[in-house]
């Protein structure tokens, strides 16, 4: 556990991190954020035998974005200069973000609510995203008088293509579970009370996994997104090779010949 405002628990191969301000509906940035999402990646990286990460919200939403409050009151992240303000969202509210995308390992949402503005990015952010039938999805920035300055003007329109993602920033409308797995922003839907077994099982498929072929296969799709095509032959070329010398990718083809299920230890 980092401290109570960010929960971080780990199970064997399984790390579940959990937004955990209930009470508010689990805001995102308050002062020290950036340093508390930046440790539990470092803690989640540093540990080898971890192979997923499930992230979820505590109570009844995943997040509903920024503090509101505190941008009205002018405290926290949000008070100072423009010139510490910028400060604030480099270091702290941004650090959130540079932190998640940071994560080796292949990162599960279980988006148990509303996920809104930061919310939404911090959720875009997580490899495979499944929803509640509950949730809702919204890039509400410019109903606040801000633009999505926390990643999701990258992220979103990605995940959900242009069109889609220019009408939730340009409109700030929300839409519900079924209409972003129909539109591609998350995988699957399930009933409020699946979520946690669903992402358990996914997770389980995942740990099945040689896990150094786990990391790197993660890396190559995160580089994927930005490098060109020949960088991204190169470098898969690059990560094959280290891959055909494991110890797990002759347990791989050992275990296909004698028909068993294999046992992979990231060696």
């Amino acid at each position: 556990m980092l401290d109570n405002d960010l929960l971080l628990t780990m199970d064997g191969p399984i790390a579940r991190l959990t937004l955990n301000r209930p009470e508010t509906r689990n805001p995102l940035g308050v002062p020290g954020d950036g340093a508390r999402f930046r440790a539990a990646a470092d803690a989640i990286n540093a540990n080898r035998e971890l192979r997923c990460v499930i992230m979820t919200g505590a109570g009844s939403a995943f997040s509903a974005g920024g503090d509101l409050k505190a941008m009205r009151d002018k405290t926290g992240n949000f008070g100072g200069s423009p010139a510490e303000l910028r400060d604030h969202y480099r270091h702290s509210i941004h650090g959130i973000i540079h932190a998640l995308w940071d994560i080796e390992v292949p990162m599960i949402g279980a988006i148990n609510g509303p996920a809104i503005g930061l919310g939404n990015d911090v959720a875009s952010l997580c490899d495979i995203r499944i929803a509640s039938s509950t949730a809702r999805f919204g890039a509400t920035f410019l109903k606040m008088g801000l633009l999505p300055g926390d990643g999701g003007a990258w992220l979103l329109p990605r995940h959900i293509g242009w069109s889609r993602a220019a009408q939730l920033f340009f409109t700030g409308e929300l839409i519900d579970a079924d209409t972003a797995c129909k539109w591609g922003l998350v995988s699957e839907v399930v009933p409020d009370m699946s979520l946690a077994r669903r992402c358990e099982d996914i997770a389980r498929s995942i740990c099945a996994q040689p896990p150094q072929a786990l990391r790197m296969t993660k890396k190559l799709m995160r580089e994927g997104t930005q490098a060109p095509f020949n960088t991204i032959m190169e470098m898969s070329a690059a990560l094959q090779v280290t891959l055909h010398q494991t110890e797990d990718h002759m347990e791989a083809l050992n275990a296909f010949f004698d028909k068993r299920t294999p046992e992979f230890k990231g060696r």
